[in-house]
């Protein structure tokens, strides 16, 4: 074998080299999504009466005045979209082979998941 073939430790990679890292990082997200959901699963069941007020405090929650609630639920959000983002943007690499349409895809996949994150934003905290 030639050295021009780069094969062997010093062979030339070439690709993403995220695999790990976002494998890790949707498990991470999976887990702060579980959490979450469990939190708010028990604030549902220990809330006396479903009214619109009592559903509001489950988001507006504060401790010693940080808007706890609020964050935890953007923290929540935002694991949401990551986590999405990582499945949706595998399954374009997958399964869409024209360069073109698959980075066309991916872009739109990323402009909804923003959109959404300010979407859940604007109505978060707008009560």
């Amino acid at each position: 074998m030639s050295a021009s073939q780069n094969i062997g430790s010093k062979r030339l990679v070439v690709g993403a080299h995220y695999g790990a890292r976002d494998w890790l990082l949707q498990r991470v997200t999976a887990i702060v999504m579980a959490v979450y959901t469990v939190v708010l699963g028990i604030g549902a069941l220990l809330t006396p009466e479903f009214t619109y007020e009592n559903w509001v405090h489950l988001f507006n929650f504060e401790v010693l005045g940080f808007p706890l609630g609020k964050l935890l639920a953007m923290l929540a959000f935002i694991s949401l979209a990551y986590h999405a983002w990582i499945g949706v943007r595998d399954i374009w690499m997958d399964y869409v082979k024209p360069a073109g349409l698959r980075i066309a895809l991916q872009v739109l996949t990323v402009l909804w998941l923003l959109g959404s994150i300010v979407y859940a934003a604007q109505i978060l905290w707008r009560v």
